[in-house]
């Protein structure tokens, strides 16, 4: 499962990345104009919404997840930087993967 997690991580950076860079693209580096395209319909408003509740939760969840769990700050950034599709996942990546380190017979 951790490298399902793993390859997850890594789609879910290429995807976005390749619709955001259209955009640069298209209008150059402006983070306003680039976040008002995010609520420019109802349909684009709906899915920002879900995506900001969504990352909120994971953040929240993140926060409470105990000790065993991967520091936070890392994965917000990468929430941040490149979205929920990757972060959710390298997240899941990064908590099996010190579980089972963990966990390793010795």
């Amino acid at each position: 499962m951790k490298n399902i997690y793993l390859l997850a991580a890594i789609v879910g950076t290429v995807i976005p990345y390749f619709f955001f860079m259209q955009q640069i693209d298209a209008a150059g580096v402006d983070l306003t104009g680039f976040l008002s395209l995010g609520f420019a319909n109802p349909v684009a408003a709906g899915f920002s919404a879900d995506l900001f509740i969504a990352s909120f939760v994971f953040w929240a969840y993140m926060f409470t997840a105990g000790e065993e769990a991967p520091r936070p700050w890392v994965f917000i950034v990468l929430n941040l930087l490149i979205g929920l599709s990757c972060a959710l996942p390298a997240y899941l990546y990064w908590r099996l993967r010190s579980t089972s380190l963990h966990t390793a017979p010795a």
